[in-house]
């Protein structure tokens, strides 16, 4: 969300921006229009006003019952035409509110410019590309074979993309998701977090969710709460309308919650076992930053999201999305995508973003100095690291042996006890 003196001042910039992102420039001269209107109205309502104020203090001092009465029949009518004028002002503000909610953040100078995936840029990658002497099987075979994972009775409690990891598949969720939290909280500071998993809708347009995507989220209609569909949101919606020491900056948050996305209308091959599913664990990252070091601190927040990759010895790429790939609230994006041989496919297992002051106005969150007392919008940042599924896959398809079994990255084979998986097992 964009400031209105901002936006008018700097409007073609950011037209150019809203065009980039695939948004029609009708998005922002909406807001343009809507403005110029809510200001025309408000100078009509305060000339009124004044109006009202000045023949008001003026019958006191009148003798002439006539003309008394000629100016308090004056004011009476001054006064009821400020009604309609107060009506259309609250309508015309609540169409600007909404139509600066569906206004997208604009992609930082760097972000490549394309119209949609296609154009996305390769700026690294790592790890070693698995060899196998027999054809690779993707992970539904590999963990229906091995009594890991059944999708059939999942589906018969709760509907396709759900899932039911038995044994050490459900061990290995559990001990994954814990180790990933302990490299980011021990190793790289960032304060443990636990929190819900239930948010009002608030906090959802505060992340950049609603209004727009309400359709891929869940809501418990009766008490008016969403379920979270990453903790991304009620990290950085902690201190939302709230005034921050600048100098406690940068914060940084990390939390394991599950996460909940209808994926309205998906379908198909890639929703197949756990590529696409409705619910899922996820460690996530969130930084609150000053604007001077938000763009270091989102290269920072990607090295830590990559570090568990780098510590399984998995094949990954990172990509730089362009323009029309972001998100609404995203300004810079890196996604973190991990080889699945079997699937025959580059899964994404992390999006690690900066959004500028996007959210922070959002949600009404600002930051004051010390030292000189101003105060200003924070910058925010926040990144997986990990997501379960996809990980799982990839451990799955990357280590398996022409057997059928798994072999066990080392981090994994010496916390869960034991170097493969087998039918046996």
């Amino acid at each position: 969300m964009y400031s209105l003196r901002y936006l008018r001042e700097n409007s073609e910039s950011v037209r150019a921006g809203v065009v980039a992102k695939g948004y029609p420039a009708e998005s922002l001269n909406l807001v343009i229009e809507l403005d110029r209107r809510r200001r025309g109205i408000l100078v009509e309502l305060e000339q009124k006003r004044h109006e009202v104020r000045s023949t008001s203090r003026s019958i006191g001092s009148v003798k002439d019952r006539a003309e008394r009465d000629a100016l308090i029949a004056r004011t009476r009518a001054a006064s009821e035409a400020l009604k309609p004028l107060d009506d259309e002002i609250a309508t015309v503000s609540e169409e600007l509110d909404a139509a600066l909610l569906e206004l997208p953040n604009v992609p930082h100078e760097t972000a490549p410019i394309g119209i949609d995936a296609a154009a996305n840029v390769q700026v690294r990658s790592g790890g070693r590309m698995p060899e196998f002497d027999f054809e690779p099987r993707n992970h539904v075979d590999l963990a229906e074979d091995l009594g890991l994972i059944d999708f059939s009775r999942s589906a018969k409690l709760s509907g396709s993309g759900f899932w039911l990891h038995f044994g050490l598949s459900a061990r290995m969720q559990r001990v994954l998701s814990n180790w990933m939290l302990d490299i980011q909280t021990g190793i790289h500071g960032y304060t443990e977090v636990y929190p819900p998993a239930l948010v009002r809708g608030s906090a959802l347009v505060g992340t950049g969710q609603l209004p727009k995507f309400a359709d891929d989220q869940y809501r418990i209609e009766a008490e008016d709460l969403w379920l979270i569909p990453t903790a991304e949101v009620p990290l950085t919606n902690i201190y939302a309308d709230e005034i921050i020491a600048e100098e406690m900056l940068p914060l940084k948050f990390a939390a394991l919650t599950p996460c909940f996305r209808r994926e309205a209308g998906a379908a198909g091959t890639e929703t197949r076992g756990l590529l696409r599913v409705h619910q899922f664990d996820k460690v996530e990252l969130v930084r609150v930053t000053s604007p001077e070091t938000g763009y270091r601190e989102l290269e920072e927040t990607l090295e830590h999201a990559l570090a568990p990759v780098k510590l399984l010895g998995l094949p990954y790429r990172i990509l730089e999305l362009c323009s029309g790939d972001l998100s609404l609230a995203s300004a810079k994006t890196y996604d973190i995508e991990l080889w699945a041989p079997g699937t025959g496919r580059w899964l994404e297992v992390s999006s690690v973003s900066c959004f500028g002051e996007f959210q922070a106005r959002r949600m009404n969150m600002r930051i004051r100095s010390a030292e000189s007392g101003r105060i200003r919008h924070p910058f925010t940042i926040n990144g997986s690291g990990l997501a379960l599924p996809r990980l799982t896959v990839a451990v799955m398809e990357n280590f398996q042996q022409a057997d059928g079994s798994i072999r066990l990255p080392d981090v994994l084979a010496e916390a869960l006890g034991q170097a493969e998986i087998t039918a046996a097992g």
